[in-house]
């Protein structure tokens, strides 16, 4: 009998341990850890980002450049698909079924409890008709964004464009960025990136068992509101911008024109351009994959990524390093007998002519190579025909504090640094002590392998502008309402000349335009000074440059022209510079003495030949056979599916043969057949 009450007792016992440890657990799952909580909220609330709007950007006159505009994504978490009407779905999406399953597979290569973009940009009327219909579709769900429409059309390599975020971008971004996030990829957008996209929000909304809404859980007590990106307020002048574009219509080439006081760039073209409206909406990636075709390079931003040969607009830096090592003195001369010997070369003057005693501001006015020509070699002989690499490398340093062979730092991507030589690059082609001053003589007037960008010549001229220093070339003016500006761009940058030695080549600049070889382009009332370059290319024709600032006293803006294949300098790049000095200054282009005038150089065509090399007509035939080849494959194909499919429907009664598009092409049998 004891036995049996110790035995209830013990049984008793376990029972109310397990009570206590199932209450316990109940406890410690209710009241301390809210992983299930979480996981039960999960059930009824939706936690959606809310993306902000895109920071607009604006011109220095406050005219907007590029604006946004809301469109519609269709999203999907692919775990929480049911079974649902899949033609009625793609027939409200305008898809096929061979599409969605392609976005599934997409969407679950992601992340299968994750939401990712299932269909970008629908339009107003689709999103509505889904939105209507959405409870039926599990799963799925609706997302606002914003695109940007460009109202000027213009501008568009310096803005740039925003595209998906790809696989490479997001990894770097730690997780911030999703596939189907538009970030910028080129230009401004990009890099401006994280001032343009602003902050996302968060809203949690409760849904039902069928993922209809019914409306804010806590009343958006946890919900975070999305910053709209901060404006930018641009240096660009449209006006200005504009009519450059129009002036290198159909012309390969670029315009930078640039603040002297402030560093800001005014007008920044690149030509070939395009329509910045074309890289938006449902068809962005046809447009893109034209425009990546087209010979011509409208993506490549050549302000910044070409680069050319300075020709003779080089030769007023050169007279200025000169002057300051006390090699010559603006009272110089030189005798030009039409050309400069050096060693055993002769150099020609432009088309051979005869300039005869030249002082310094003669020979920038009348473009002297044989002056510059004996300039370099003072300079690079100074210590010795026999010892050139110090020398060459003390040049070539006095030449980089004017930003060439350099990055200037421009607020833009992919800038490119030019080109200017060190004595190894020559002491490797040429051995240790196997070059003279006379195998680089080329360089003396800015040929050779010196390049530079056009930002790089527009940045030398705001320099001489200046009479000795620049501030760093800038795209954006100011950051939001506050309108901050970098510390950075209101830094003077000395290039170590003293100040009293600009004049004279400013008096040979002002000599070029008033009576020089850019006397065409001379504009009534205002005085510019500039110099012409036509830069050789080999095996093309030359390219067309000019350099140049206005007013002289005060300068206001300083340019450089590159018109590729165009020939002289002063027959197209200068016109081009005038205009546009004349246009920023007055606000109008006035009627000139040498009967210029804008419209013939708007409706010139000067698009240079494509010229196609052995290696690339290989590799086109190349392709065109192998495209031939894949167009039989696939034909081929399609022949062997046809025949077995009208195989196929002969052998089969009659009267399934009317539902067939292929059998209802066969003969219809007579009955005594």
């Amino acid at each position: 009998m004891n036995s049996f009450f110790e035995r209830r007792y013990v049984i008793a016992g376990i029972f109310i341990t397990f009570v206590l440890i199932l209450l316990a657990r109940l406890f410690y799952i209710q009241v301390i850890d809210d992983r299930y909580s979480l996981y039960a909220s999960r059930n009824v609330v939706r936690r959606f980002l809310k993306y902000p709007a895109r920071g607009p950007i604006l011109d220095r006159a406050g005219k907007i450049m590029v604006q946004n505009e809301p469109v519609y994504d269709i999203t999907v978490v692919p775990k929480q698909v049911q079974p649902f009407d899949t033609v009625e779905f793609c027939k409200l999406l305008g898809i096929d079924r061979e599409g969605f399953d392609k976005r599934m597979i997409k969407a679950r290569k992601y992340s299968p409890y994750r939401s990712s973009v299932f269909e970008k940009q629908v339009s107003a009327q689709q999103y509505a008709s889904f939105q209507e219909r959405l409870s039926e579709f599990p799963g799925f769900d609706t997302q606002q964004r914003s695109l940007r429409t460009y109202p000027d059309t213009a501008a568009a390599q310096f803005l740039g464009y925003i595209g998906e975020a790809t696989d490479a971008i997001i990894k770097r971004s730690n997780g911030y960025y999703s596939p189907g996030d538009y970030v910028g990829i080129t230009g401004v957008e990009k890099s401006y990136e994280t001032v343009l996209r602003g902050q996302r929000g968060v809203e949690n909304i409760m849904v039902d068992s069928r993922n209809v809404r019914k409306g804010r859980y806590a009343n958006g007590a946890f919900d975070t509101a999305a910053v709209a990106g901060e404006r930018l307020i641009s240096s660009l002048d449209m006006k200005i911008q504009k009519l450059g574009e129009k002036l290198m219509q159909n012309k390969v080439g670029s315009i930078v024109a640039i603040e002297p006081s402030t560093g800001e760039i005014l007008c920044y073209v690149s030509s070939p351009t395009y329509d910045p409206n074309l890289l938006v909406g449902r068809e962005r990636g046809n447009n893109a994959a034209k425009l990546y075709k087209d010979p011509y390079k409208p993506f490549f931003a050549r302000p910044v990524q070409a680069y050319y040969p300075p020709g003779s607009s080089f030769k007023p830096l050169s007279a200025l390093i000169a002057m300051e090592e006390g090699v010559i003195t603006p009272q110089t001369v030189y005798h030009c007998r039409g050309y400069y010997q050096a060693g055993n070369r002769r150099v020609p003057c432009f088309h051979h002519e005869v300039h005869g005693d030249v002082t310094l501001s003669g020979a920038v006015a009348h473009s002297c190579n044989g002056y510059f020509d004996m300039v370099f070699e003072k300079l690079i002989n100074r210590n010795g025909a026999r010892q050139t690499d110090t020398s060459f490398n003390y040049w070539r340093n006095n030449v980089a504090k004017f930003g060439l062979g350099t990055r200037l730092g421009l607020d833009m991507p992919s800038e490119g640094r030019g080109n200017l030589p060190k004595a190894a690059y020559y002491d490797k082609i040429y051995g240790k002590g196997g070059w003279r001053s006379s195998t680089v003589i080329s360089l003396g007037i800015g040929q050779g392998e010196l390049l530079a960008t056009p930002l790089q010549l527009a940045n030398i001229e705001a320099t001489i502008a200046n009479r000795g220093f620049y501030y760093k070339p800038h795209l954006i003016k100011s950051i939001g309402d506050k309108q901050v500006i970098k510390h950075e761009y209101t830094v003077r940058n000395y290039v170590g000349i003293d100040s009293q030695y600009f004049e004279p080549v400013i008096n040979g600049m002002q000599n070029v335009v008033d009576f020089g070889t850019a006397d065409g382009s001379k504009i009534p009332g205002i005085i510019m000074c500039g110099k012409t370059g036509t830069a050789e290319v080999k095996n093309r024709e030359s390219n067309s440059v000019f350099v140049a600032f206005a007013p002289r006293d005060n300068p206001k803006i300083a340019i450089a022209v590159v018109v590729e294949n165009a020939g002289q300098g002063a027959t197209w790049a200068a016109p081009i510079a005038s205009f546009i000095v004349e246009q920023y200054l007055r606000g109008s282009i006035s009627k000139r003495p040498s009967g210029i005038y804008p419209e013939y150089y708007m409706d010139k065509n000067l698009l240079p030949e494509i010229v196609i090399t052995p290696t690339q007509k290989a590799k086109l035939k190349a392709d065109s056979l192998k495209r031939l080849s894949l167009d039989s494959i696939r034909k081929q194909k399609q022949d062997s599916i046809n025949k077995a499919s009208l195989k196929s429907a002969q052998n089969k009664p009659r009267k399934h043969t009317a539902g067939n598009p292929l059998t209802a092409m066969l003969p219809k049998r007579k009955d005594n057949e």
